[in-house]
């Protein structure tokens, strides 16, 4: 089915395939030189020390994760069995990395205006046990960092940022992605910068930058920098260092077509940004009369992702209805993220708890949808929209 106002539009002109050209014509696909500038770029926008790529956000959280368990004894992270404290709705690929872990994980409430952890119920589940906090930033909207570092205070936690939906987000001036240890960020088609595939980790932290290296490419010693802080110093003998295998790592290099583009992209990310915001702007003037929809509400400045519709209870409205009378005028929608996670039925295989009830996650789950935001202006779009709601 094709859509007038689908959840994404390509963002790429001739700079993008003239990139993909050049990077052609060098017979040298792999990860390079123009990965590595596609990083640096990426930090110095971030403003964090160190960036790295690889060929997805889902493959960014996995290596975000595998890094921790990986730090020398004296600064030991994570354990098989850590508890990690999760919000109930995010994408699959959150959680996944911890299952393959083996990691428990605590599921939490969401707030039903921003999406992201209910605060108060958040700071009920930690404990002692707790040793991490993985923050989702959804839809493009930052958690209330200084809420949760005040809960964290006095605890041994690690903060963590999947900030895959989320790239130009800001809280308190700070781009989210870089206010835990670690953050990730995904560059699939439908996010704010497209580099086919393609995610990346950010930190400040250079030994887990150095795992991240390390784990990226096979677990080998190849890609690190000479003197480093996982083996000290790479051998003198080329031949000898070139196989030499140290952590149990995997192939998730990013194509250096990916990164030409990257850079590309991230050069054309403010002008994108900008309409996104206006957009916004254009969308919550059209809702905000409706008394039967919620739309998400904005912590920090938002990069706004996408515009979420949520069914206010006793409003009368069916989304089974909704969603057939927006694709009848032509708009894409989905459910928010993948719903209420901790009611699929891949977390049988997980080591879970769920923490209190879930009830505005559950009620998101069945009376939640969005539709996409994008680097165009979307004013046509949501006059339709606004005819639409006006019947209701």
């Amino acid at each position: 089915m094709s859509y007038k106002f689908p959840l994404a539009f390509d963002s790429w002109d001739n700079d993008e395939k003239d990139a993909i050209s050049e990077v052609v014509k060098t017979g040298k696909f792999t990860m390079g030189t123009k990965v590595k500038e596609f990083e640096s770029s990426f930090s110095e926008y971030i403003s964090s020390k160190y960036s790295l790529m690889v060929n997805s956000g889902s493959s960014a959280n996995l290596l975000m994760i595998a890094s921790l368990f990986y730090t020398s004894d004296k600064n030991k992270k994570l354990k098989r069995g850590d508890e990690v404290i999760v919000p109930a709705i995010s994408w699959s690929t959150t959680y996944y990395p911890l299952y393959q872990y083996g990691l428990k994980l605590k599921f939490v409430d969401i707030d039903i205006e921003t999406l992201n952890f209910d605060l108060r119920k958040l700071k009920d589940a930690v404990s002692e046990k707790t040793k991490v906090i993985c923050a989702v930033n959804l839809l493009g909207n930052p958690n209330d960092f200084d809420v949760i570092k005040a809960i964290i205070k006095n605890y041994n936690i690690i903060l963590l940022e999947d900030n895959c939906e989320s790239l130009g987000a800001e809280f308190k001036n700070k781009k989210t992605g870089t206010i835990g240890l670690l953050g990730t960020f995904s560059f699939f088609f439908s996010h704010h910068i497209s580099t086919m595939e393609g995610g990346m980790v950010v930190t400040d932290d250079e030994e887990l930058y150095h795992i991240l290296l390390c784990l990226r490419s096979h677990g080998w010693t190849r890609n690190l920098p000479d003197t480093n802080l996982i083996i000290n110093k790479r051998l003198d003998n080329a031949f000898e260092e070139s196989f030499n295998f140290i952590l149990p790592g995997y192939n998730l290099r990013p194509l250096e077509m990916s990164g030409a583009v990257g850079s590309k992209q991230l050069k054309k990310f403010p002008i994108f940004l900008k309409q996104r915001k206006k957009n916004a702007e254009i969308f919550l003037e059209v809702m905000k009369d409706n008394f039967n929809i919620m739309t998400q509400k904005e912590t920090g400045s938002s990069s706004w992702f996408g515009f979420s519709i949520v069914i206010r209870p006793n409003s009368g409205l069916n989304r089974s209805d909704l969603v057939t009378r927006l694709e009848k005028i032509g708009f894409e929608c989905r459910p928010i993220v993948a719903g209420n996670f901790a009611n699929k039925k891949v977390v049988d295989y997980f080591d879970k708890e769920v923490h209190g009830n879930l009830e505005n996650a559950n009620w998101v789950n069945n009376n939640g949808l969005f539709i996409g935001n994008h680097h165009i202006n979307m004013t046509e779009p949501f006059k339709e929209l606004k005819k639409l709601l006006l019947n209701d």
